[in-house]
């Protein structure tokens, strides 16, 4: 049926339906004919044609019924009636970036999508970023979900049209037929949903004739791997690979396929083969189903019908509110639920694709409306527990379970609040947890977690998350139905808790090590898990008296219930100093122990709140609680710390040590180990303080110690007890110190977290990051540092690496507590350590004092007795006794140090007691009792710590002594009211200068030893140095008396001696590199030491050869035309590279050198060694690519595949006498003639046929100077001499290393024959050189002197090496190299294929004419090349001509001149106009008229980088030094050209060539300007390359890495249209934005599969690339296709930290200095070099596939 005849179709239909006495019926009846004749045929149509099909046949009628008329003018109507929504409701897809403002947000799950944060206020708040798992939505305009901002600009109702979307605004016919409609199509759509396999259609669905047409379905589980299913398929539906991937990734991505269609008999045989084949790999068999085709079509478009509900809810508030409606509505049949309670219910056994669909059409409708969010949210509630049970036999992820749809209700406090008043949602969720972990229950109903299955309890654990969610903000105001149901809540949760108080006992092992660790990581989980909830509740319980107290109550009465741990013994009397104690004995040693004890702990917790409120005045009868009983359990879990710590429990295993760690760790510590402590604190303020101790004694297994009822000879008992001494001394610190509790002194939450990080920040400065990993966070993951840090530390900012760090201020360093109860061990040596190095830093004592404590509120104000009371007078006396005894293995200088402080704490008690009220009222009386108490013996501990004092064993605790000693002097002045007496400040002076004239001599007398150690030093370099002169006598001859800073003066030996020194002017013009005026190649003799083997050796041209490792790689850095790659791999003198590099430097091949030397047969050695060792090596491979000649420099481990000979330079002393007698002679026009002749006489050219039909008339257009024809042979006569003799190691070496030059740069097979391997070795070594003057102008140094020794090196090297490379290689091969590129200059010798002077890099060219003139001296019968006149006048002719045609090129390739005429009428400018105007007339360009002075000016621009890499080349070529003038940056640019120019022996305006040289230039210049190729170009005004070349950086990042997240957002990978998680990925060379890691995207590159990065970095960085993942916030380096490596982005945060994988989420931005260092990374070639490094140090065992990138 045709198109047009389609829509009335529809329109029909739907009045047919409207008029039907059964709308259903008919609707049905209508979908059981169409349904299956457009899903699921024999022959598969395309997607597009099918949708086309099912929009005309299915979805426009049901449309036109919708609206009762045609859909496009229904929709208008309804368009002109409603207002957008508020809410955003955006979906999040898996990976995308989401924002939380954590200034704003109620809770951390409230978050905002990118468009939505880049117009809110947020944008300026402190927010945090980070990966969405997928399933959430944007909750802008949620009124709940912010404290302020709910609304981005784009949803901001406004005043006037605020909140109007939520009435209903559809007329009641259309409100009637949409939700008749759907609710027949949301009923099918169920249905098909939640089939099973053995459902038969319904009568109104069931076909007329049923054919035998059925569909094997395989679905997606989580068991079985990629490679099982695809082995699977290829063995059970005969398919081949490809098609086998391409099901399995469709089953991965929507949950399942048909994988076969075919008669019932043959569905069933393959879903036989699949089960049977899939068993064998795993356990579990793969699912799969016989669906009939009828119903795989109707279940396809039940699919699309979810989507097609999305589309029409998204028109209307109506429609949606219709939608809810009707799929909330109760089931017809009484108990059945509603439909989407049906769909929720099925969720678990539902596919993929259906799941999200549901999902997706439960966040469009009721998830926006918030009535039926709240029905919704009900109907959740009442299913919860089955939905939970459904989600731990699932095995798919949480994101795409219902089961996370609970974030979007449980957050919403309203909601939260309403679900605990109606449907007791805590209950529900406790009950839930508690059902699924019943069977961990042993016989005394306490958990026992052996042998359980982690990913089921893993699973369990996430149903926690929800009772957070629940709990995430308290009420402000409480009704009592709130309360009642509150409490039931909290009963249930103590129910839980109670299987969990003692659970996993354990027993300290005697004898054998234990054989099994027991398990113990699941009773951590849960305790992590609860963490949070556990401070919730608390909160929850203090923001009401009442519920505070029944919590309490209620917490009480289950504690006194738990039976666990009961006592053997009955209870017994202990006598210590005339105190008695009457309690039960039990030993932590010998009987059980659990360190789960969360009810202890909550009560506890709840006491303080009732102490903080002022609600624990309404306990009754607050005599029932036995302080005794309560902190039993909480000191037996100390002392198992303690004893474990102890290492009495070695034999248990790692379990415990493990377990007992995490107890002290920053993740459990707030409700484990802070939690006994506050118990033990309680018990401390309501017990006698003498029997407190004695309890702490017994129960540390001291109390016979002490009583001195029991001694010991054995050596492990004596040290047991010594450790067990420390911890005891070390918790008595703890019980009187540790304040910084709100509600047990007056301290704020704010205090608490200060008090942290100055101690954090005690033992060594830290980053941001560190300090929030050492802090414990809260419910919303805040830890409250930003608010404090300003005020306790100052921040160092980061440098180019590392980054930044904060310092404790040092006012705030006297907080510092060396026994703080949060350190670890190493945490606490270290802090001791870099604070008594600080105190003697600032020249002060090294006693460690223990800070002043605030103040302990009332109800614990009687802590502080326990440091006053007999026993503990008792403890101190008998530790301080055992020291001054001095046997030595009855006490430690730790517990030592620990009584010290105990007794420092006692003392500042004192005084500051005494301070606040007068004597009579103090009865803290420890300094009497410390100076009274056993002083008839001796042995007060007044007087023992004056014994102790002397022990040189206690030299380290002497200050600390000395200081405790003064507060008692201080603490006496106080009680006597006296001022400290003289003497007493006279003897505390005396020692301390003792003291410091100890420490005074000491430094002096180091400082003596080191003064000698110099001199000794120094003589022996002296000794050494003479040595060196006496046997290098003839480099020190002309040595001046001021010495050089060392450096050796060389000076050419043969100049004469009465002129060369005698006049300064000639001296300077020596600086001349070329030409008859040329410099002289002063003779340097080259010592150099093998890295290997260590011996020194000469750079001779005979000697053996000495290397330098290289690099060759191919490089874009200098490209022109950023993505085009040149085909240079094509054979044959057709294409014009390499013999001519295009000026647009497409690619080049680059060598660089780390500047290490070798001997070359050391170098064989190693190479070899390297080769046979690493091959054995796991993952060399990934570093270095042996098959390519790659190894490690041995020194440096730069990575190399080469190496480069020395080569030295022959001295040379020029004879100007014979160049001024030549140079009236060799006029150009005789050189060009000459070369001409010389040329045209070669077998080389005359063999070729391809020569330009004018080549014979030559004579006629040079212009003959008058000396007779010139021959074959006049080149020889202007003198010749012998060529330089190579040694066999060095040519060897010359073969080496062009072979890799050549190999590498044309990506083709070794061949050192090949004719393009000297253009290779010029190439390489012109490249480098523009490659090194483009790093020197980027970084504006100097042209020379700037270079580091290893470029220099290396650059030397490589220009000597090309040089070279003649005399390796056929001289009929450069001869022929010689003419092509001398046709570029002059037209007579071009050839067909010549290139046009647009075409070519004349720098390239210049090096390659002067490195292949020699070849031209070359005789059959004997081998010459030119003397040294003859060289530079050769030299000088190439570079004045190069040097023309590139001004010429300039000039063409120029046309924005500046049009203004400007300045003086100097020679210079009207030189410039003249030759403006001759190129325009060659070319026939009209060029308005051009002032001279820009066109000079462009010139002087456009060839100042081709001088300079030409002072570079011959620098090198000829060893004469630079001028001075181009060794700094101070001189102007104008006389750094004119320094240029004169030592490149040209006039300094270089317009004046053409004047000099008008005859011989002037026919050149019109034939350069009027090739055809050049008029092409000008005419098709094609894009020529501009000069100055544009200097290539990375690309501009912008600074704030959110706008960059916000580009990735919007990135649509061209090559798919799914909505799969993509993982954009930024170019930095030009800007390309790829979609890596995706099989989208994957290309061939040399018959291999490689990822979008790898393909483009082969274009657009000759394998080369460097990349900005921009959702995981890293840089990626690339080599090749199996090399690369991370590398920080050049983000930082504002604490100066990177943030890879946005873990921490915080605003980043752009690092300048750093993203410099990365543009230095990639211009100076040492990707390659950076790549090898890192994968150097990462040891990986299996490699990434960078290839996949």
């Amino acid at each position: 049926m045709a198109e047009g005849e389609k829509s009335p179709d529809g329109l029909d239909l739907s009045k047919e339906w409207l008029q039907a006495a059964d709308s259903r019926a008919e609707l049905l009846l209508y979908l059981k004919e169409q349904v299956p004749q457009i899903f699921c045929l024999k022959k598969e149509s395309s997607p597009q044609e099918r949708e086309e099909i099912m929009q005309s046949l299915l979805f426009h009628p049901l449309e036109c019924f919708l609206f009762g008329e045609d859909p496009q003018e229904g929709l208008e109507k309804l368009k002109q009636g409603s207002t957008s929504s508020q809410l955003c409701g955006r979906v999040f897809k898996e990976g995308e970036t989401v924002y939380s403002c954590r200034d704003c947000a109620i809770d951390p799950t409230c978050v905002l999508c990118m468009d939505c944060f880049q117009d809110s206020v947020h944008k300026s708040h402190r927010y945090k970023m980070h990966a969405s798992s997928g399933g959430g939505f944007c909750d802008c305009g949620d009124v709940e979900a912010w404290k302020i901002g709910p609304c981005c600009s784009k949803h901001d109702p406004g005043a006037a049209t605020a909140m109007v979307t939520d009435e209903c605004v559809l007329e009641p016919e259309l409100y009637e037929r949409a939700e008749k409609l759907f609710r027949v199509l949301l009923h099918y759509l169920t249905d098909f949903l939640v089939w099973e396999e053995n459902f038969e259609l319904s009568a109104e669905l069931q076909p007329r004739q049923k054919d035998n047409a059925y569909y094997c379905v395989l679905y997606n589980d989580e068991h079985h791997s990629y490679d099982h299913v695809i082995y699977t398929l290829q063995r059970s539906v005969n398919c081949d690979q490809t098609e086998a991937q391409t099901h399995t990734q469709l089953i991965d991505k929507e949950g399942r396929r048909a994988v076969k269609r075919g008669t019932l008999r043959s569905c069933q045989q393959a879903k036989d083969l699949i089960r049977s084949n899939s068993e064998h790999i795993s356990l579990q068999p793969l699912r799969v189903e016989i669906l009939h085709a009828a119903i795989m079509a109707h279940q396809t478009f039940a699919l699309r019908l979810g989507s097609w509900f999305q589309k029409i809810i998204s028109y209307s508030a109506g429609f949606r509110q219709a939608f809810c409606q009707v799929a909330l509505e109760p089931g017809t049949d009484g108990d059945r639920p509603c439909l989407i309670s049906r769909l929720m219910l099925h969720d678990a056994r539902m596919y993929k694709g259906a799941r999200k669909i549901v999902h997706e059409l439960i966040f469009c409708s009721m998830l926006l409306e918030t009535e039926f969010k709240r029905q919704f949210a009900f109907e959740f509630t009442k299913h919860f527990k089955q939905l939970q049970k459904d989600f731990i036999h699932d095995d798919h992820d949480r994101s795409i379970s219902i089961t996370a749809l609970s974030v979007q209700i449980f957050t919403v406090p309203t909601l939260a609040r309403q679900l605990i008043e109606e449907g007791n949602v805590i209950k529900v969720v406790v009950d839930t947890v508690m059902e699924l972990l019943r069977e961990h229950l042993d016989d005394n109903n306490r958990f026992f977690f052996l042998g359980y299955n982690s990913d089921k309890f893993s699973r369990i654990q996430v149903i926690f998350h929800d009772l957070r969610y629940i709990l995430i903000s308290k009420p402000s105001t409480w009704t009592d139905e709130l309360r009642r149901q509150f409490l039931e809540g909290f009963k249930v949760f103590l129910g839980f808790l109670k299987c969990m108080q003692g659970m996993e006992e354990v027993k300290r092992q005697f004898g054998q090590h234990i054989a099994v660790e027991p398990e113990w990581e699941a009773g951590f989980s849960l305790q992590i898990q609860l963490r949070h909830i556990l401070a919730m509740f608390q909160d929850w319980c203090s923001s009401d008296p009442e519920i505070l107290l029944l919590a309490f109550k209620e917490c009480h009465k289950d504690l006194m219930q738990c039976n666990h741990q009961p006592f053997r013994r009955e209870a017994i009397d202990f006598y210590m100093c005339k105190h008695i104690l009457h309690v039960r004995p039990y030993k932590v040693s010998q009987e059980p122990v659990s360190i789960h004890l969360p009810i202890s702990r909550l009560l506890a917790g709840l006491y303080v709140l009732l102490c903080k409120t002022g609600a624990i005045g309404h306990l009754d009868n607050p005599e029932i609680y036995d302080y005794t009983q309560l902190v039993e359990h909480p000191l037996r879990c100390v002392v198992l710390a303690a004893q474990v710590s102890a290492e009495m429990w070695r034999r248990n295993g790692l379990s415990l040590v493990s377990q007992v760690y995490y107890y002290q760790d920053v993740k459990c510590r707030d409700e484990m180990y802070d939690k006994d402590i506050l118990m033990l604190q309680i018990a401390a303020s309501k017990m006698d303080p003498n029997h407190f101790l004695m309890l702490i004694l017994l129960r540390f297994e001291l109390f016979d110690y002490f009583n001195g009822s029991c001694s010991s000879k054995d050596q492990d008992e004596l040290i047991q007890w010594n450790r067990l001494t420390e911890e005891m001394l070390y918790l008595l610190i703890v019980i009187v110190g540790e304040r910084y509790v709100p509600g047990i002194s007056q301290v704020t939450r704010e205090d608490v977290t200060m008090r942290e990080v100055v101690h954090l920040l005690c033992i060594e400065p830290m980053a941001h990051s560190s300090l929030v990993k050492g802090l414990p966070e809260n419910e919303s993951h805040e830890t409250g540092l930003e608010t404090v840090i300003s005020k306790v530390a100052t921040f160092k900012k980061p440098g180019v690496s590392g980054h930044g760090l904060y310092e404790v201020k040092k006012e705030l360093q006297v907080e510092f507590n060396p026994f703080y109860y949060h350190y670890s061990r190493s945490q606490h040596s270290k802090a001791e350590e870099s604070q008594k190095k600080r105190r003697t830093h600032e020249g002060n004592d090294k006693a460690l004092r223990p800070p002043l404590p605030p103040a302990f509120c009332p109800a614990f104000s009687n802590i502080v007795r326990l440091l006053c009371c007999d026993i503990i007078v008792h403890i101190l006396r008998r530790v301080l006794q055992r020291a001054a005894e001095e046997r030595a293995t009855h006490w430690t200088e730790a517990m030592i140090q620990r009584a010290l402080h105990v007794i420092g704490q006692a003392l500042l008690e004192e005084k500051s007691q005494l301070e606040d009220s007068t004597v009579e009222e103090v009865t803290f009386d420890f300094s009497l009792k410390a100076r009274r108490i056993g002083s008839e013996h001796g042995k007060s501990m007044f007087l023992l710590l004056a014994k102790i004092k002397a022990l040189p064993s206690l030299e380290a605790q002497k200050d600390m002594v000395k200081w405790v000693l003064q507060m008692f002097e201080i603490v006496k002045c106080l009680r006597e009211k006296s001022s400290p007496t003289a003497s007493m400040s006279v003897e505390t002076t005396k020692p301390e200068e003792s003291v410091q004239d100890k420490e005074k001599a000491e430094r002096k007398r180091k400082a003596e030893a080191a003064k000698l150690h110099r001199q000794k030093i120094m003589a022996q370099m002296s000794a050494m140095q003479k040595n060196f002169i006496e046997s290098n006598k003839m480099l020190y001859d002309n040595m001046p008396d001021s010495g050089m800073q060392g450096e050796p003066v060389t000076i050419a030996d043969s100049l004469g001696s009465g002129n060369s020194s005698s006049c300064p002017m000639e001296q300077r013009e020596l600086c001349v590199a070329i030409g008859p005026q040329r410099g002289s190649t002063p003779a340097e003799r080259e010592l150099l030491t093998c890295i290997l083997c260590q011996e020194e050796q000469e750079v001779v041209a005979q000697g053996s050869a000495m290397v330098l490792t290289a690099c060759v790689q191919r490089s874009t850095v200098l490209t022109q035309c950023r993505g085009k790659i040149l085909t240079n791999r094509a054979d044959g003198s057709g294409t014009s590279y390499p013999r001519f590099m295009l000026p647009d430097l497409a690619v080049g091949t680059h060598t660089g050198s780390c500047g290490h030397v070798m001997h070359a047969t050391c170098w064989q050695k190693y190479f070899e060694a390297v080769q046979n060792t690493t091959r054995n090596r796991l993952h060399t491979e990934l570093i270095i690519d042996l098959e390519n000649g790659e190894y490690l420099c041995p020194l440096c481990k730069s990575l190399c595949n080469t190496v480069v000979p020395l080569i030295p330079l022959e001295s040379l002393t020029f004879n100007y006498e014979n160049a001024e007698i030549i140079g009236q002679h060799l006029t150009m026009p005789r050189w060009i003639q000459i070369i001409s002749a010389r040329i045209k006489g070669l077998k080389s050219f005359t063999q070729d046929n391809d020569c330009s039909a004018e080549g014979n008339s030559a004579e006629g257009e040079t212009g003959l100077c008058g000396q007779g024809q010139p021959d074959f042979r006049s080149i020889l006569s202007y003198g010749v001499q012998e060529p330089r003799k190579f040694s066999d190691s060095i040519a060897q070496m010359l073969v080496v290393c062009a072979t890799t030059v050549h190999r590498v740069g044309l990506q083709t097979a070794p061949n050192e024959l090949c004719p393009r391997v000297p253009l290779m070795a010029w190439n390489t070594c012109a490249f480098t050189i523009q490659a090194i003057d483009n790093v020197l102008q980027e970084e504006e140094k100097s042209l020379f002197g700037s270079l580091q020794n290893r470029q220099l090196a290396g650059l030397k090297a490589i220009v000597q090496f090309s040089a070279s490379q003649r005399l390796k290689s056929s001289q009929t091969v450069i001869q022929r190299h010689f003419t092509d590129m001398l046709g570029v200059l002059l037209p007579v010798l071009s050839r067909n294929n010549t290139p046009s002077l647009l075409e070519v890099d004349f720098f390239h060219l210049l090096v390659g004419l002067v490195l292949s003139i020699p070849s031209l001296y070359q005789e059959e019968a004997v081998d010459l090349q030119p003397s040294a006149v003859s060289s530079a006048y050769n030299h000088l002719h190439i570079l004045h001509l190069v040097t023309m045609a590139h001004i010429t090129q300039i000039l063409l390739s120029s046309t924005d001149f500046n049009l203004v005429a400007g300045g003086e009428e100097t020679e210079e400018v009207r030189a410039a106009a003249e030759l403006h105007s001759a190129v325009s007339q060659h070319t026939g360009r009209l060029v308005p008229d051009v002032s001279g002075s820009s066109v000079a000016e462009r010139v002087k621009r456009g060839i100042e980088p081709f001088l300079r890499c030409a002072a570079l080349f011959f620098n090198c070529l000829t060893g004469v030094h630079p001028p001075e003038e181009l060794l700094s940056t101070s001189v102007t640019s104008q006389g750094q050209m004119e320094a240029l120019c004169n030592y490149l022996a040209l006039p300094s305006n270089v317009f004046q060539l053409f004047q000099e040289h008008r005859d011989t230039v002037n026919p050149l210049l019109q034939r350069w300007c009027g090739s055809p190729a050049v008029t092409k170009a000008l005419k098709d005004k094609t894009q020529t390359v501009r000069y100055p070349r544009r200097r290539n950086r990375l690309i501009d990042l912008p600074e704030d890495y959110s706008a960059l997240l916000n580009q990735a957002s919007h990135f649509q990978c061209p090559k798919s249209t799914d909505d799969e998680r993509k993982h954009p990925t930024l170019c930095l060379f030009c800007g390309a934005m790829l979609c890596s890691q995706s099989t989208c995207c994957v290309s061939q590159l040399d018959g291999e599969d490689v990822g979008a990065c790898t393909a483009h970095a082969a274009t657009c960085g000759a394998g080369v690339g460097m990349f900005l993942r921009i959702r995981e916030c890293e840089v990626i380096l690339m080599a090749s296709k199996t090399r690369g490596s991370t590398y920080p982005a050049p983000y930082l945060d504002d604490y100066g930290e990177t943030d890879p994988h946005l873990g921490r989420g915080n605003p980043l931005h752009l690092c300048p200095e750093r993203y410099r260092k990365l543009n230095q990374l990639w211009q100076q070639h040492c990707i390659l070099e950076e790549i090898a490094r890192s994968l150097e140090v990462v040891n990986v065992m299996f490699a990434f596939e960078w290839q996949t990138l």
